[in-house]
């Protein structure tokens, strides 16, 4: 959708630069152009001699660029602002940060404008979850750039309390992060945001969810449109063409009532994929400016594959993850491996999404929150949604409240108050960090886990944030290890002995969970994917980014599968259904040592313990 309206805009704007950029780290720009795109801004060009540029943000690159410019004066402030020492701040610059993905979209996109060479940006976001974090950004570089500029000026309040004066150190480089801060915070108040759903109730659900915790944030972005995508308007000849356009009207009806004057386009359900610029640029006209399209493409020849009846998996391990891409299944997935252990194997089973817009209660028809409850009148089948941000302003407060004790104190008659150490570690509490949720997931898994024989599935965040989340456990171990060092530098204060247990605790906690994780016969972790050619791309990517974690995954559930006998004489469904048989023999050929579940197509929606057992009651291999 963001390909096709940057090429609406460049057809709209002929002599005015346009560029297209994705901050999300499962990039799939180069998917839909078919064209190989590095880490740089590079031109596309388009059929009738136009230029789109497009760049697919480094997010590791970015961020080692901006540090490298400013790294000098980073390490003095917070070396002199606090009380590591220039060793260990060095050492924490050059770990890998969680969060680090939406912290280097914001670099890139304040890159960008600063260069004012571009009269339109296009920003192809990720999944709703990232987004808002990106969103949140400018606050909380603001937050953080109050943190330096009192670290900073930590020689300067020594010097007055005692009567001399001292400079404080980067003021300069602080000043221009703080214009970058407010350019940002300008641009993004200023930006249009256009919000793209489906027909589903899920999708429509988290929709609504997205836009009241963007109105929740102090300077929240107006939704200025609406784009209804894989819609069908016409009733058709088959069950699931008439189930997709009765919800399709029902979509319209409820996005005109809870977005009131908000311009809505309506983007077809055509049955093909959109490959190359001329599709895009076909499409785009399509949804933006209303006009009719049809076309017939054919889906690569190739042997067909055969599908043979079979039962639903049921967990066996310890700890099961699933995986994908946005919008693909996964909730409904977890769930049903859930649902189908519970019945097969009488084990008690905890679910939890990580997934920063978690929709788990829409599958169980029932209210989900972070303290696991209950589910489907099942006492052994328990699940939870974890929300990073309130669990780490609970563990602020706690901490906020060890250190005012720990800093304020008589000791031999002396009047023992580290003011200062205190104003810092509390402009630092405040800030609620990007990447919290990838930190305090794995926590979570560790927890669940415990010592206990129930099986924990996890319902995992969309590919990019996912694999961030799966590399997570080894940067908290250096972490670990980083702080034990710097706290023994300090073990006198007894506030440093509390925290170096509790540290140590932890680094033991991430340890055990590293050795289930890497465990074939304690981790199972389940792959999802729809019937797709860039899905299916996407998801070549992410199994071998597994195989590189030493985190393969043995499973892959192909979702809403469409079969000959449903569609009957239905002409896009059986467009549709030519491509998925195509996809799927590709994924057969390609991992042939893999499961292949094919899970058909549902007119109505997955809900409730009537939706699980229907769903889990159909499965086919793919052979």
């Amino acid at each position: 959708m963001a390909a096709a309206l940057a090429l609406r805009t460049v057809d709209q704007h002929r002599k005015q630069p346009v560029l297209l950029m994705s901050t999300d780290p499962a990039h799939s720009l180069a998917d839909v152009f078919q064209k190989s795109l590095g880490d740089e801004i590079e031109r596309v060009r388009l059929r009738d001699g136009a230029k789109l540029a497009v760049w697919q943000v480094n997010a590791k690159k970015q961020f080692r660029a901006f540090l490298s410019r400013h790294r000098k004066t980073l390490l003095e402030i917070l070396e002199k602002g606090s009380i590591l020492s220039l060793e260990d701040v060095d050492s924490l610059l050059d770990s890998s940060l969680p969060g680090m993905a939406e912290m280097s979209a914001l670099l890139g996109l304040e890159e960008v404008l600063s260069a004012g060479k571009y009269a339109h940006i296009v920003v192809d976001t990720a999944p709703f979850g990232h987004t808002l974090r990106l969103l949140e950004l400018p606050e909380y570089f603001q937050r953080f750039l109050k943190f330096l500029e009192l670290a900073s000026s930590r020689d300067q309040v020594l010097a007055e309390h005692f009567g001399g004066r001292a400079k404080a150190v980067g003021s300069e480089m602080l000043e221009q992060w703080r214009a970058m801060a407010e350019g940002i915070t300008r641009a993004l108040q200023g930006a249009k945001v256009l919000l793209v759903t489906t027909p589903e109730n899920f999708a429509l659900n988290e929709s609504l969810r997205f836009r009241d915790l963007l109105q929740g944030q102090s300077s929240p972005s107006e939704i200025t449109g609406l784009v209804l995508n894989r819609a069908s308007t016409k009733t058709g000849s088959c069950r699931t063409c008439r189930a997709r356009a009765k919800a399709t009207r029902a979509a319209r009806l409820l996005l005109k009532r809870e977005f009131p004057g908000t311009r809505m386009h309506i983007a077809e359900d055509l049955g093909t994929p959109l490959i190359g610029a001329a599709d895009l640029a076909a499409f785009g006209e399509h949804v933006f400016a209303g006009r009719p399209i049809r076309w017939k493409s054919a889906p690569p020849a190739g042997k067909q594959p055969q599908l043979k009846r079979t039962e639903w998996p049921t967990l066996t391990g310890p700890l099961s993850l699933t995986l994908g891409k946005g919008g693909v299944g996964k909730t409904t997935v977890s769930a049903a491996l859930g649902f189908r252990t519970r019945e097969k194997t009488k084990a008690a089973v905890e679910i939890c999404s990580v997934d920063p817009a978690p929709s788990l209660d829409d599958v169980f028809q029932t209210e989900i929150n972070d303290e696991p409850r209950a589910v489907l009148g099942d006492k052994k089948f328990r699940a939870s949604e974890l929300d990073s941000v309130r669990l780490f302003k609970q563990w602020v407060h706690d901490v906020k409240s060890a250190i005012e004790e720990a800093t304020t104190a008589e000791r031999s008659g002396i009047h023992l108050d580290l003011w200062f150490e205190r104003q810092l570690f509390s402009q630092l509490l405040d800030m609620v960090p990007p990447g919290v949720d990838e930190v305090l997931a794995i926590i979570r898994i560790s927890e669940l886990l415990g010592n206990s024989s129930k099986r924990v599935i996890i319902d995992m965040a969309p590919t990019g944030h996912a694999l961030d989340l799966l590399r997570t456990p080894e940067r908290i171990l250096a972490w670990t290890r980083l702080l034990l060092k710097t706290l023994s530098a300090h073990r006198t204060l007894g506030f440093a002995r509390d925290a170096g247990v509790k540290v140590a605790e932890l680094g033991q906690r991430i340890r055990d969970l590293l050795d289930v994780l890497q465990d074939p016969e304690r981790t199972r972790i389940y792959t999802v994917v729809l019937p797709e050619p860039l899905p299916d791309r996407e998801t070549e990517r992410l199994l071998q980014d597994l195989e590189v974690l030493g985190l393969p995954s043995e499973s892959i559930f192909i979702n809403r599968v469409l079969f000959a006998q449903e569609i009957r004489s239905c002409p896009r469904c059986q467009q549709a259904h030519r491509w998925q048989m195509a996809t799927l023999g590709k994924l057969r050929r390609r991992y042939r040592s893999k499961a292949l579940y094919a899970i058909p197509n549902f007119p109505v929606e997955i809900a409730g313990q009537r939706g699980l057992r229907s769903f889990t009651g159909k499965l086919w291999r793919v052979e």
